[in-house]
Order: structure tokens, then C-alpha cells, then sequence
């Protein structure tokens, strides 16, 4: 949302808000149903879908399935929300982010090592079981036993079901549109390469997930990060502004539940980014990656949604949602499949021919929607927990997102705290986090980190998110004698 502009759901949720911070609303009352709302104040449904969303992204309000929103015990200590991001123009630095996210990189493979870093979810919430014998299956059913290559398209039944999971978010796809891929980073890595050359300008928000950052540069693209909030992503007008001047070629977005902030872009502005671009002959290249793993009621919608002239690359994966080791991911490219298909041919031929039949095949079954299910619960829990839990811990002056959906969180802390430091002194203690230097190519973000919310929570976990708060006191208290 652009800074001051206030939208319908927004003025719904803040007078929700207001009556649950007046006690007006208890903590476990059951608030009024979406129909009842859209009834008395004569909205339309995903208005106060949105408004309930948001609150449940706050952190007042839960979902129960089947029994409505209910008010929750809020924590004895409320966080502030990020502030927008007011990142430059110039002044990229992408050697300092590379060998930041290579050093974080290092934390990943040791048991020891509580992963506050690792965007994924603990393999403890995966159907590894069921999965094992989709890949039995797989290799007894497939020619060659899935020795041979795929078609540069992929697997037809995988398409298919893709296709049809898109009915949730009027996607309206079919198998014919979408190309598999290795993990969503080719999906994305095969987009720009077809939109765009080197010496051409993307943009993207800020702060943005790194793995975008290192592609665009190692593709000699120019990245320009726009103002973005934590709650409701970019900046329409500053991309809106850049568009008019001509400066960018493609577009980046990570639309629903962004890594790192969290932000999800409200429907009306997908709309009008969609739209507006489209009018521009500016390519979107849509990140949908983690749009299953919402909290509220439904999948949000994505800018493929109102895309009515093929203007928008949309990319996908199941690296978060059911197995990060297969790497199967996938792309409808709209307009540039061609193109698409051409330089997929080119760079790596096919996609591995077993994991795709395993995903087909488990999709297929129907079990899919009841992984989500749980996921989601556990996740949406996990987010509260650790909110909580920083909230109680962490210095004075911490600002938290409150996403809703996904397993990440961004901290931003007061701006004596620098997190590349910390992230040494806490690997002392086995705690790796993902500094925010991370998340942009330029000199900022310093005093900020991402907490991943996706391994089990249990009381190791717990004391661990007390052993930070411990040692950020410490830090705080030697900057202070410092100065």
C-alpha cells in the first residue's frame, strides 16, 4: 500500500482492532462472520476477508476451521510494526551480500546448529513416508524405471495437477501453460532470461529474498529495490513512477507472504500493478512460492489472477510446502512460453523424471490439501509462539512483522545493533540466524534479521530465542559504553 492511503478493509480491521485493544472484544470471543459483516456494512466478501486477514497477520485474531475468527490473548508486550523500507537507488554492494549468504550457507548442514536461518519446514511436518512410496512407485511404473529424460515440458499428469490447484486462486491454467522446472530459482532463472538481457533494470521490493538478488547480478542485471511495507509490499506509486520514466524492463515480485518481510500484496493493488504494467509492456515475474501456506481461510489471489493479456511469468515450487530436496518447480510464462521452452532446451533440457512422478503422482491421491491443512496449523502456531516469544525477549525498541502466512519473520531492531556481528557471536552459542544485509545489494538493514519459523517448536527452541534476547541485551549495553 502507498504510504497514507488508507483501503476499505483496512478501515474495518482498524476498527476491529480498536475494539478488541478497548476489550470491547475478549480474548476466545467469537467475532461476527464474513456474511454477517458484509451484510451490516454493505461490503463485498473478500473485503472483509482482507480486513480478517490482516488482523490475523497482526496477531488479534485467529481462524478456527469450521468455526469462525476468534479474538486472541494478546501478549503482555505488543511489538511495533517495520517501518516502510527507504531504500536507494545506488550503492550496490553485491560481493558483501554473496559472501554473507555463503557464510550463512555453511550453518545449514550441522545438527549441532539451531536453523533460525533455513527457510524451509522441519522434515518432521513433510509426508516423507507417503512420499517414499510415491517414489517406489515411481521407479516400478515409469519406462526405464525414470532412468530416461522427461519432455523438455515436463510431466503431463504434474502439469495437469497444477493446473487445477490454480482453480484456487483463478488462475484458470492449464497443462498446455505451465513448464516444469528445477525448484522455483530455474523457474525464476529461465523467466529473466527471457525477458530481459544484461545491462537491463528489474525491479523488486526491499528488502527481497537473496537468492533473487545473486541471479539478477550474475545475470548482469541491474536490480533497483523500491519502498515496500511490511504488511502490504511495494509501493505501487514508486513502481507505478519507474514504469513512466522508463528505467525498468521486467518486474520481480513475491506477491503473497514475501521472504523476508512477510508483506502480502492486497488484492486491489495486485490488480492495478497487473493492469498497469500489462499497459506497459512491462513483464511481471510473480514469486508465488509461498501463497499455499496462508493462515486465514483461503489462498490469496495472485497478480496471474488479473492477468488478462499473458503479461505475467508465474512461478512456483514445492520446496516449501512438501519435499525442498526434489526440486520440482514450475512456471506459466503467459505470452514467452516459446521463448521460455527454447532456453529451457538449451540450459538444462528436462527436469529429473522420478521426482516429477512422485509429486504427480501425491497430488493426484488427494492428500495434498490435508498436508496443507496440518502445515498451515502448525506453522500459523509456530508464528504466534515465536512472536510471543521475541516479543518478551528482545530489547526495547523492536519492530516485528506479523505475516500472514508462510514461516518467516522479520525483526528490526534499534539501529546501534548490527545483525552480521551478531550472527558470529551467536554461532558460538549453535544459534544461526539470516542477518538482514542478506535481503539487499545495498548498505542497509544492518540492525534487522529474519527468524524462520518452520522447524518443531519445543522448549530448545524456546530458550533459544531467550539466549538471543540475552545476548542482544549484551550487545546493546557495550554499544552504550562505547559511545
Amino acid at each position: 500500500m502507498d504510504a497514507g492511503s488508507t483501503y476499505l478493509y483496512r478501515q474495518i480491521a482498524d476498527n476491529i482492532e480498536r475494539k478488541i485493544e478497548s476489550k470491547d472484544f475478549r480474548a476466545g470471543e467469537k467475532l461476527p462472520s464474513v456474511r454477517n459483516i458484509c451484510r451490516e456494512l454493505g461490503v463485498s466478501m473478500s473485503t472483509v476477508l482482507e480486513a480478517y486477514y490482516y488482523l490475523e497477520g497482526r496477531g488479534y485474531i485467529t481462524s478456527r476451521p469450521k468455526s469462525g475468527y476468534f479474538v486472541r490473548q494478546l501478549p503482555a508486550k505488543r511489538l511495533a510494526r517495520p517501518e516502510i523500507s527507504t531504500p536507494g537507488v545506488y550503492g550496490e554492494d553485491a560481493d558483501v551480500t554473496n559472501m554473507l549468504v555463503q557464510k550463512i550457507y555453511r550453518s545449514f548442514h550441522s545438527d549441532e546448529n539451531i536453523l533460525f536461518s533455513v527457510g524451509v519446514p522441519g522434515k518432521e511436518f513433510l509426508p516423507v513416508a507417503r512420499l517414499d512410496k510415491e517414489m517406489v512407485r515411481a521407479l516400478r511404473s515409469l519406462p526405464g524405471s525414470g532412468t530416461l529424460y522427461e519432455s523438455v515440458q515436463g510431466n503431463v499428469r504434474l502439469r495437469r495437477q497444477i493446473a487445477l490447484q490454480s482453480i484456487n486462486w483463478n488462475g484458470n491454467l492449464t497443462a498446455d501453460d505451465i513448464i516444469i522446472t528445477t525448484g522455483c530459482m530455474e523457474a525464476l532463472s529461465l523467466s529473466l532470461m527471457t525477458v530481459v538481457k544484461a545491462g537491463d533494470c528489474i525491479a523488486t521490493e526491499s528488502p527481497v529474498y537473496f537468492g533473487l538478488l545473486q541471479l539478477a547480478r550474475g545475470l548482469g542485471l541491474n536490480v533497483i529495490e523500491l519502498p515496500t511495507d511490511a504488511q502490504t509490499g511495494v509501493c505501487v506509486r514508486s513502481l507505478m513512477k519507474l514504469a513512466d520514466e522508463g528505467k525498468i524492463q521486467a518486474c520481480c515480485l513475491i506477491s503473497n507472504f514475501n521472504n523476508p518481510l512477510g508483506s502480502s500484496i492486497p488484492a486491489v493493488n495486485k490488480r492495478e500493478i497487473t493492469e498497469y504494467l500489462s499497459q506497459k509492456n512491462i513483464p511481471v515475474i510473480e514469486d508465488d512460492l509461498y501463497a499455499d501456506l496462508f493462515f486465514g481461510l483461503n489462498r490469496p489471489l495472485s497478480c496471474k489472477s488479473f492477468d488478462k493479456n499473458s503479461n505475467v511469468i508465474w512461478c512456483g515450487s514445492v520446496s516449501k510446502t512438501l519435499a525442498p530436496g526434489y526440486r520440482v518447480g514450475w512456471v506459466a510464462p503467459g505470452k514467452y512460453l516459446e521463448r521460455m521452452m527454447h532456453h529451457k532446451l538449451v540450459s538444462s533440457v528436462s527436469s529429473a523424471t522420478l521426482q516429477q512422478e512422485a509429486v504427480a503422482t501425491f497430488l493426484e491421491s488427494g492428500r495434498y490439501e490435508n498436508h496443507l491443512r496440518k502445515l498451515r496449523g502448525i506453522l500459523h502456531t509456530n508464528c504466534m509462539k515465536l512472536t510471543d516469544s521475541v516479543s518478551c525477549c528482545f530489547p526495547e525498541g523492536t519492530r516485528i512483522s506479523a505475516p500472514g502466512g508462510g514461516f518467516m519473520l522479520w525483526v528490526e531492531l534499534p539501529d546501534c545493533f548490527n545483525t552480521t556481528e551478531l550472527y558470529d557471536i551467536l554461532m558460538e552459542h549453535k544459534i544461526s540466524i539470516a542477518p538482514g544485509r542478506m535481503f539487499t545489494l545495498q548498505n542497509q538493514y544492518e540492525n534487522c534479521m529474519r527468524l524462520s519459523f518452520g522447524m518443531e517448536w519445543n522448549e530448545t527452541i524456546n530458550q533459544a530465542v531467550k539466549v538471543i534476547g540475552r545476548i542482544l541485551t549484551q550487545y546493546e549495553k557495550t554499544m552504550t559504553r562505547c559511545q
